[in-house]
């Protein structure tokens, strides 16, 4: 992907603050939005305390990996807000695909928004929404990347880009990222540009095709994972042409 110099003018509309340490990179970003702060603020982290993932899992936050935050402030109506997470995950997928080299396992991404090398998890994203006491609404993107090592993970296979034969740290890495993301949020167009994206994020799909189990919270369903409506949720065909559209679970593979 080449980046359109019209959107490129967009990086000056981000600031980037980069700490040593703090308890999440997420949490540096609300107290910032509680403050007053204008948004379209990146905050990386040498190191997290207190890192998390979804649904409150812990995330491994020692020295060696990327740990970054953007605060957003309204950045669409509610109602087109469903398909940010592709466009993160288009974002992030660009910037790591900047650094690995030939020789690396297939860079993929996994509905909606993680990113696969090799069919192994490298990269947490976690969205965080807050209505503000002025009538603001703050969103931040945490996004962790497994960059020099990879910690534990009992549900996914896991890689880092070392295992990859990637040489970039995490501030190169941060470089692409900071980029790449303004260059799709532009695109994205505070939701108006969704067909943009979920193209681009076809492109970068994994598994189409492919038998899948989606956990809900109440439930698990198995079909065939048929890609992405216009709107980014997610098409089970679970058999005698029945197809599901599904806006939130965990997919697994086979």
């Amino acid at each position: 992907m080449s980046f359109d110099p019209r959107r490129l003018k967009s990086l000056d509309d981000f600031r980037h603050e980069a700490l040593s340490e703090t308890l999440s990179t997420n949490s540096e970003c609300l107290a910032r939005a509680r403050a007053g702060d204008a948004g379209r603020l990146w905050v990386t982290a040498e190191r997290q305390t207190g890192g998390r993932g979804r649904r409150g899992r812990p995330w491994v936050s020692e020295p060696g990996n990327l740990y970054a935050s953007l605060l957003l402030i309204d950045p669409a109506p509610m109602e087109r807000i469903s398909s940010l997470p592709l466009a993160i995950a288009v974002a992030v997928h660009e910037a790591v695909r900047m650094v690995l080299p030939p020789s690396a396992e297939p860079l993929e991404v996994k509905w909606p928004n993680d990113i696969l090398i090799g069919r192994k998890k490298t990269c947490g994203i976690l969205m965080e929404g807050e209505a503000l006491a002025d009538g603001r609404y703050a969103l931040v993107i945490g996004i962790g990347i497994n960059v020099a090592f990879m910690p534990d993970n009992p549900l996914y296979p896991v890689t880092c880009l070392r295992e990859q034969g990637s040489s970039a740290s995490p501030q190169e890495l941060f470089a692409h990222l900071f980029a790449s993301m303004a260059d799709v949020l532009s695109a994205w167009d505070r939701g108006r540009g969704i067909r943009d994206i979920t193209a681009r994020w076809r492109d970068a799909a994994c598994g189409i095709g492919e038998k899948i189990t989606v956990n809900l919270p109440d439930r698990s369903i198995s079909g065939h994972f048929s890609g992405i409506d216009d709107n980014g949720l997610l098409l089970l065909d679970t058999g005698a042409g029945r197809m599901m559209t599904i806006a939130a679970g965990d997919v697994f593979f086979g």
